[in-house]
């Protein structure tokens, strides 16, 4: 008898601790819903209850999607879980990032770098440690450095030009009369990205375009994107990511550290050349051998960037084209200023594309539909609390832009969904009968703002510029029947181009 009173015991010892817990749950989801510093801010009671629906929207990877779709139903300052609150409001982009951006530090939960590692660029919260490396980097950004690495420039897209009419010559069938070929044309954008970063950066390419195919150091990085998403969301709860970290494989640690080295061998080698050539690291080295910042952190910044200066560009160039091959009418214009603007091929230079009204209005529009980035990651609130649009927040709070969703919004742009370029012409602008004319811009910053904006805009807009004008020079694309992606597809899988 006492042995089954025993076992009765520690079952209803499970029972209350089952029970307790539950109700730990209820009323810190109650607390949270009602009674947080957060509850006036407008958001849905899941959300704000708990941090699960936010993990679960990320890793689905549909939190883009679905904030929009909470924006539109709530309003543009938005609750997205208990103790964070995102906007889209164009105001946020000076109260959070330009005004007081030395004060609104990164979040480390996305930003912090892994123990044992250094810091980077990208992943340094400390503002001190930031102006240190961006003030080094900064000078190979430049309007005169983007002048003097021109050559680079053409050289790969030329070779990305010519890779692209091998392409067709050994594909091409006949189409009412016309050679034209079917393609995948996302990996080429990829391709000639990383392969101008490469040559930038380290004084060689990934010769993704010399072989037609991605290097294995990129295939491993794309493929570690969505493990990013699951450590980025284990932060959340420290002992899940205790234990994550613990379960990580001995092999895949050592794929990491490969994957690591080869960017430290790059490096190194680039190190070493006696020949002076005016890519970004030349502005880094601060005498023989050396850098203005640690070796580890030179390591660190340049492997971030290799892909923060590639597939971001890659991004909008796929996007950009989609919308342009959706829309004959558009295509055929930019086609047209391009073409009689160049009487050869050869002649197609940066400072001439820089001029070109819709050439850049393209650009632009394809930046806000398609933005590489269209969630900014959250800075945090400083200690003493702050009003951010109107609203004040406690000190520690994670607060974000959704810059999807703001392009988006019928309230900053006419006809908010829709590809005009147009919208982005000085005429259109300055036209009080243009439907254009009340577009309100300035929330469209896709480049950030602040002492954290991105240094590598002036790069990434003559990329993109280059890329579509030597393309639209020597192609004619379209749409492949019956394969066209939805207006919200950021890469045309498949396009048929005419030479």
């Amino acid at each position: 008898m006492s042995f089954t009173g025993e076992i009765l015991s520690a079952s209803g010892l499970v029972s209350i601790g089952v029970l307790g817990l539950l109700s730990y749950f209820i009323l810190r989801a109650l607390y949270n819903v009602y009674f947080h510093p957060l509850s006036h801010i407008p958001g849905p009671y899941s959300w704000s209850a708990s941090r699960l629906p936010f993990i679960y929207s990320l890793l689905n990877g549909t939190i883009v999607h679905d904030i929009q779709h909470l924006h539109q139903v709530y309003g543009p300052i938005l609750r997205i879980a208990p103790d964070e609150v995102t906007f889209a409001r164009a105001d946020a982009w000076a109260d959070i990032f330009q005004l007081r951006s030395d004060r609104f530090l990164k979040d480390p939960i996305w930003w912090k770098r892994q123990p044992g590692n250094p810091d980077s660029l990208i992943s340094a919260i400390d503002p001190d440690t930031h102006t240190r490396m961006r003030k080094a980097l900064a000078p190979g950004f430049t309007t005169r450095a983007l002048s003097a690495q021109e050559p680079i420039l053409q050289q790969y897209v030329n070779l990305l030009v010519e890779r692209l009419t091998e392409q067709a010559t050994k594909q091409e069938t006949k189409r009412s009369g016309i050679h034209s070929v079917e393609f995948d044309i996302a990996p080429w954008f990829n391709y000639v990205t990383f392969d101008i970063f490469g040559d930038l950066g380290f004084g060689e390419s990934f010769d993704c375009l010399q072989n037609s195919r991605y290097h294995p150091w990129i295939s491993l990085l794309f493929n570690s994107v969505k493990a990013a998403s699951f450590v980025a969301a284990a932060r959340f709860y420290p002992f899940i990511e205790f234990l994550l970290m613990k379960c990580i494989p001995p092999s895949l640690k050592k794929m990491q550290r490969d994957h690591y080295q080869q960017i430290v061998n790059k490096i190194e080698r680039r190190l070493n050349f006696e020949l002076e050539r005016p890519d970004i690291m030349s502005h880094v080295i601060a005498g023989r051998g050396k850098t203005a910042f640690s070796r580890e952190e030179t390591n660190a910044t340049f492997m971030v960037l290799t892909t923060a200066g590639s597939e971001t560009t890659a991004t909008v160039l796929g996007g950009t084209l989609n919308y342009l091959v959706l829309h004959p009418d558009k295509l055929a214009t930019l086609s047209r200023e391009i073409r009689e603007q160049f009487d050869s091929y050869e002649n197609i230079t940066l400072d001439t594309l820089r001029a070109l009204p819709y050439l850049n209005a393209v650009i632009n529009e394809g930046l806000r539909l398609c933005p590489p980035i269209p969630w900014v990651l959250p800075r945090r609130v400083p200690a003493a609390g702050e009003t951010v649009c109107g609203v004040w927040l406690p000190g520690g709070t994670p607060v974000s832009i959704q810059a999807y969703t703001m392009n988006r919004d019928p309230t900053y742009f006419h006809s908010a969904t829709s590809f005009h370029p147009e919208r982005w012409l000085p005429g259109e602008m300055e036209n009080p009968e243009s439907p254009f004319f009340h577009d309100q811009r300035s929330g469209f910053q896709p480049f950030s703002v602040g002492l954290r904006s991105c240094m590598g805009q002036n790069l990434a807009l003559a990329e993109m510029r280059l890329v579509l004008a030597k393309l639209l020079w020597k192609f004619d694309f379209h749409a492949v029947p019956g394969k066209e992606l939805d207006t919200d597809g950021n890469t045309p899988k498949h396009i048929i181009a005419e030479s």
